[in-house]
């Protein structure tokens, strides 16, 4: 890649893209491309053929997908699994089509087994169940990873897959139906102290591990892959460390200065028990973390009460 390459990052409106915009953009390159949803609909494999026979790209990162957290996946199982789907398959084959040698593809840890040892490596996949509440998102990521490995085998072009843990960061989900867990704490706890500090329910028992990366790691991440040819296909990335979900909201709650009592709802699933992601392997390549938890939840917090008045509102 060079400064003014082309490269076009799809779903660059979102908490990802907007981050791997922004990183490039830092990194001098200039020559990026973007399209909303309303311009390009990525489910119409048409209108993505279109594009690419217009634009002509030097390169693709894909963070378009559609996204949620667990009571989103358990009531729209068909938009996960066929959104995502049609999103990935009309991006990788089109770009194939078109001769796009360099692709970045985007996913989720969700993508290994419900019960895989851990820290879980890039090996354990496909190797046992799915956690059955992501169970939908995660088969169309890893169909994605496998369109991604078969063009590498049989063309010998540079797509690779980069799996990160758990997100957040500016331009987060804070809809409560349909965001992931830290940005749902994050609005819980602020609303709740803007009450008077009332008690905040929170689902499961606490207990679950988790692990979580600032999205501009992730970005930096992307970077250093469009930067470098990395040698496999499929990468962890993630900080390589993890926390209760009881810990991460007392961490939360102290950041929003929340002074009530915290209930847990452990009638509500907790979902995996521990998902901690073994990052060696990125790690030897050259890339690591450098956003702690405790700053990047401050940075969060600050972003989100800066934008409070026009959160976007995720609907399915």
């Amino acid at each position: 890649m060079t400064k003014d390459s082309k490269i076009y990052i799809a779903g660059y409106r979102g908490m990802v893209g907007s981050a791997i915009w922004r990183a490039l953009s830092k990194a001098g390159y200039t020559n990026l491309v973007g399209k909303s949803s309303k311009e390009l609909d990525l489910r119409n494999q048409q209108s993505v053929k279109s594009f690419f026979a217009e634009e002509k790209p030097d390169a693709v990162i894909d963070a378009a997908a559609r996204v949620g957290g667990i009571l989103a996946n358990r009531d729209y199982p068909y938009q996960f699994l066929m959104e995502n789907l049609q999103i990935q398959n009309n991006l990788i084959d089109e770009a194939k089509k078109a001769g796009v040698e360099k692709f970045i593809f985007l996913g989720s840890s969700c993508i290994y087994p419900k019960l895989a040892p851990q820290p879980l490596k890039e090996e354990y996949l496909l190797t046992g169940p799915l956690e059955p509440t992501n169970q939908w998102y995660a088969i169309a990521k890893i169909a994605g990873i496998k369109a991604c490995e078969s063009i590498r085998e049989q063309y010998g072009w540079d797509y690779v897959s980069l799996m990160p843990t758990n997100l957040y960061g500016p331009n987060d989900n804070f809809d409560l139906k349909t965001s992931h867990v830290l940005p749902a704490m994050i609005r819980k706890f602020h609303e709740a102290k803007a009450a008077g500090h009332t008690p905040v329910t929170l689902w499961g028992t606490g207990s679950p591990l988790r692990e979580f990366l600032h999205v501009d790691d992730l970005a930096r991440a992307v970077v250093f892959a469009l930067e470098n040819r990395l040698e496999d296909h499929l990468y962890n990335i993630g900080t390589g460390t993890d926390l209760t979900i009881k810990a991460l909201a007392e961490m939360i709650q102290d950041i929003t200065q929340h002074k009530g009592e915290i209930l847990w709802d452990s009638d509500k699933p907790d979902g995996t028990p521990r998902k901690l992601l073994d990052v060696s392997k990125i790690n030897q390549q050259g890339w690591q973390a450098q956003i702690s938890l405790e700053e990047g939840i401050l940075s969060t917090y600050q972003w989100f009460l800066e934008h409070i008045e026009e959160l976007k509102e995720v609907k399915l």
